[in-house]
């Protein structure tokens, strides 16, 4: 579970909710027609425009958000090291056990090429692909999240113009005055929860892990190369220690490189 997600959800919500309290009793803020109108329109534009399987894959993207640890790139160099070490001592079907033993399908899709003695550019070329189709995956999950962020609000504005009618219409009776204004207002306070306290930072959080993972999918690459190309086990680390920064490479080296 990503703690820093999980700190930001209690922390933004508690806040607001914290907010609420202060001036007075929560159920001021709860409005089923306003409910109704925001979170049911959003979710109905977007299976507007978007197809039906794409709306209910981002369910399972958005598990991402919450439940993915960004491993560390500058923990695969080691074990790109020892492979290398041991392709050049015993030959590159030594590694066969090992790469049944990887937890990462990358990883170990790549490394079985290798085994499998594919060329070099057929190798390269099938896991650049597959690179492709996670980031479009990833894309389109934050894609849908960041159109929810532009609707929400959107919708929100829809019922308080609602609101806003029904009031005007109705200003000789005092009485329902309260509750027309009260579906003008909190419609509008939805649509910006929903925005900019859900779905915009979750479709950040994606954005970034997407890219977090495009750069170690990107090292995995080199790595594989290397090995398949009989590299010196010094050379492949020196390859990878350049998808690192400064401060990243002296944690793998345990001291200074120069820069």
């Amino acid at each position: 579970m990503d703690l820093a997600t999980i700190i930001g959800v209690l922390v933004a919500f508690g806040l607001v909710l914290m907010g609420i309290v202060a001036g007075g009793p929560l159920t001021l803020f709860v409005n089923i027609p306003s409910l109704l109108i925001t979170i049911g329109g959003t979710f109905g534009i977007i299976f507007i425009n978007y197809p039906m399987r794409d709306v209910f894959g981002v369910f399972g993207v958005i598990r991402n958000v919450f439940f993915t640890q960004h491993r560390e790139a500058q923990g695969l160099i080691p074990t790109f090291v020892d492979f290398a070490s041991r392709a050049r001592r015993e030959g590159i079907l030594a590694l066969e056990s090992a790469a049944v033993d990887l937890g990462d399908p990358f990883f170990r899709q790549g490394l079985e090429l290798v085994i499998d003695g594919l060329e070099p550019q057929a190798i390269r070329e099938i896991l650049e692909t597959e690179i492709e189709h996670i980031e479009q995956r990833h894309i389109r999950g934050a894609d849908i999240l960041n159109s929810m962020g532009t609707f929400a609000p959107a919708m929100g504005m829809v019922g308080t113009l609602i609101g806003l009618v029904q009031m005007l219409q109705s200003m000789s009776d005092p009485s329902t005055i309260g509750p027309a204004m009260a579906v003008a207002i909190i419609t509008t306070f939805y649509g910006a929860v929903m925005a900019n306290l859900i779905a915009l930072p979750m479709a950040g959080k994606l954005t970034m892990r997407s890219r977090e993972e495009a750069l170690e999918k990107g090292m995995i690459i080199e790595g594989i190369m290397s090995i398949s190309a009989g590299d010196n086990p010094r050379i492949v680390e020196r390859k990878l220690h350049s998808f690192l920064s400064p401060a990243m490479r002296e944690q793998v080296v345990g001291r200074p490189r120069g820069e």
